[in-house]
């Protein structure tokens, strides 16, 4: 297992250029090797049987480069939904109420919500809570004896309700 990695970080700098390639900078590329090299070592060391080498001796490019765009892709995915903020702006930002005000807006919504469940006919208030508190609706269907589709329909229906509540809010 050892030899396999060493055989690998032998390269590093190809692998280096490869992630540069994907169009980041030197260090982003750096790190995703990084992140490569502890995905082969835990899949090496779970015993999963990976084409890493040919024959024992040559390194199979393929494998490698298929895993630093999949470490590529996931990091993407994970920055999709970030901002980023320079320092110069940061002074302008006001971040006075923002928290408060986001506690408001919970409590009122949170407040329909229940009110709204309330209001509901018992079935429908008791499915969601079931489904919502964690249960599958295919669990559930299985303990009830109730199809899946209606409680799936039921279940939907209700969030479909709650959603327009909190979006009046």
């Amino acid at each position: 297992m050892n030899h396999t990695l060493e055989l690998i970080a032998k390269k590093h700098l190809i692998w280096i250029d490869i992630v540069k390639s994907f169009g980041v900078s030197k260090e982003t590329a750096e790190d995703i090797t990084q992140e490569m090299y502890i995905k082969i070592h835990k899949t090496l060391l779970k015993g999963v049987n990976i084409d890493l080498m040919y024959n024992g001796e040559e390194i199979n490019y393929y494998y490698i480069f298929k895993t630093l765009n999949s470490v590529f892709i996931d990091l993407k995915r994970k920055n999709k939904n970030n901002i980023v903020i320079s320092m110069d702006d940061v002074g302008k930002l006001n971040f006075a109420n923002t928290e408060s005000d986001k506690t408001v807006a919970f409590e009122k919504s949170y407040i329909k919500v229940q009110d709204a469940l309330k209001k509901m006919y018992w079935y429908d208030r008791k499915v969601f809570e079931i489904i919502n508190g964690g249960e599958s609706i295919a669990e559930l269907s299985r303990k009830s004896l109730i199809p899946y589709y209606s409680l799936y329909n039921t279940y939907h229906n209700v969030k479909r309700k709650l959603k327009i509540i909190i979006n009046e809010v």
